[in-house]
Parts: structure tokens; sequence; C-alpha cells
């Protein structure tokens, strides 16, 4: 078991350029986050995420495309309900592949300045404010990825200060390494998981868009709402 800190692009992100490796055993980048540290050891970046963008790996480090972030999704519930953005994305890459005991978020809010830097590079597109289908409550999808983080034993919490659209606990980055999973509701995760096999809103290839217009958003909402209530206890606290 390891800590692994993920770095997204808010403006933040940059703070992490001069941290000691410490407390951290793997550095997992979204995007064109690889471009804060050097000794990143895994980038995950999808399908649309340009050439000139992506870098040449070193001997240890690992570029996390779909081929290998798609299957990790699927055995977590698929991409309709995990939500469509990075930061979930290589979450439950991370998860399924590296099997942390904690995975330590920093840069990953999906908050937006509405004037200024939205990013650590300048500004970029706000992804998660598009309309799409998967991104109606991106707080129960970090809801969903907590609990069933903690089904895993491993603790999901947030690096960041600022605003976020994450429930992750917050915790200060000393105290990364002594995290545990958040104690939520079985029952209700049990429901969560149910209603999703019942409806069946899986798509192998990931490309949900290609089959959307078999999705209810009403039961989708259902399912956030699920997840929310899973996740049960009082989150936004900094140690």
């Amino acid at each position: 078991m390891s800590v692994v800190l993920m770095l997204g692009s808010a403006p933040m992100v940059a703070e992490a350029a001069d941290w000691p490796r410490a407390p951290f055993d793997r550095v997992v980048a979204i995007n064109n986050a690889w471009r804060v540290r050097k000794d990143w050891d895994a980038l995950a970046y999808p399908w649309d995420f340009p050439l000139d963008r992506r870098p040449v790996a070193e001997p240890g480090q690992t570029l996390v495309t779909e081929d290998q972030f798609v299957p990790a999704q699927n055995a977590f519930g698929g991409f309709v309900y995990a939500g469509a953005t990075m930061a979930f994305t290589a979450g439950y890459w991370a998860l399924h592949d590296l099997r942390p005991s904690v995975i330590a978020v920093f840069g990953c809010d999906m908050h937006y300045a509405a004037t200024g830097r939205t990013h650590f590079y300048g500004t970029g597109a706000p992804d998660p404010l598009r309309k799409d289908i998967t991104l109606r409550s991106l707080e129960a999808k970090s809801a969903r990825l907590m609990v069933l983080g903690a089904m895993q034993g491993c603790a999901m919490v947030n690096l960041s200060t600022g605003p976020s659209r994450l429930i992750f606990p917050r915790l200060a980055r000393g105290a990364a390494a002594r995290a545990r999973p958040q104690p939520y509701c079985p029952d209700t995760a049990a429901a969560a998981l149910a209603a999703e096999a019942a409806l069946g809103y899986f798509v192998p290839s990931g490309r949900y868009w290609e089959d959307a217009t078999r999705f209810d958003p009403l039961e989708l909402d259902r399912l956030d709402a699920l997840w929310l209530k899973a996740a049960t206890l009082p989150m936004r606290q900094t140690a």
C-alpha cells in the first residue's frame, strides 16, 4: 500500500513544484500537470489531449491512456456513473492499478475563477462546466469515489485550501500519510450500487457520448443523491 499524490491544473498546483517527495510514494499527474514536477510516475490524459502537450516518458514513468484507464474505470462502474472529468478518471485508475492506502489530490478542485488565471499555465477551458450528462453533480461523483475508495481501504483527501467541488476531507500535506478512509453508510452505498446495476447504463468502450440517448438524467440524479447520502459524515475539516 502506498500514498499517492495526484496533481491537477489549478493555479495553486505550482506550489507542489517545491514540495519534498515525502510522504508520497507515487506522483500521478493529470493532463498538463506533468509540467509541475519532473519526478512524476504516471501521467493520465484522454484521447484528445494534444500531441504537442504530451511529454516523452523517462524510464520509470508511465503514460496512462484509455487503454489503461477505461478498464480501470469500468471495474468501478464505468464513465456514466463515475463522471467524465480526468480528476475522477485518474482517481479510479490509481485506485485500480496502484492499490494505494491514500490518494491525496491537489489542484483538482474543478472550481474556476470568473476572471484571471484558471490553470497554472494561464487560462484554459473549464472542462467540467461543459454540458455533459455525466457531470450533473461533481460533488456526488467525488462522494462515489471516496466511498468506493473506502471500500478498498483507501482514503481520499484534498490538500487544496481554496473553493472545491470535491467533498473529500481537507488535510495538510504533512498529515496525508496518516489519513484513514472516511466512514460511510454501507446500506446506502449498497443501494446505490444495486440501482446502478438495475439501470445497466454501462458502455464498455468508455465512449458514453455515442450512446447518450438511452440515459435518463433523472435516474442519474437519483443515483447522485444516493451517493451523497452514503457519504454521510461531515467532511470539510482541516487537520
